[in-house]
């Protein structure tokens, strides 16, 4: 069993990922939006794979608001973290979308919103907890 954490900062997205990840997949869920959280999580190695939102209206780190692409290149950066898989979530699903945004930040893989094909969904996240 893995623990995934949620950065997200819609509740809505965050509780039905946490359900469809608890019931389909049977992984424990952490969810937070709080930048200092979100580091200290990692670096203690409390979480096994980061679903991160790329759009973060409410977080903040050093008195800045950053977004998950920021977040993302701070634990990429952090040789404590770096190789801690993340996962972009995102309504930016245009053409080339995917791409650029994982070559700036660093993630993984990617997801774009909204999820429909839950099982899928799972199996990405799953994909990319490390076995022990």
């Amino acid at each position: 069993m893995g623990t995934v954490l949620i950065v997200e900062d819609d509740l809505i997205n965050a509780r039905v990922f946490a359900k469809v990840l608890t019931k389909r997949g049977n992984l424990v869920v952490k969810h937070t939006e709080d930048v200092e959280e979100v580091l200290q999580l990692a670096q203690a190695r409390a979480v096994d794979v980061v679903l991160m939102d790329v759009s973060l209206a409410r977080s903040f780190y050093q008195g800045k608001q950053v977004d998950g692409i920021r977040i993302t290149q701070m634990l990429k950066a952090d040789p404590a973290t770096a190789d801690l898989p993340v996962i972009l979530i995102t309504a930016h699903a245009m053409r080339g979308d995917r791409e650029h945004l994982l070559a700036q930040s660093g993630a993984d893989d990617y997801i774009s919103k909204p999820v429909i094909d839950h099982q899928e969904f799972v199996d990405k996240v799953k994909a990319l907890i490390p076995t022990p």
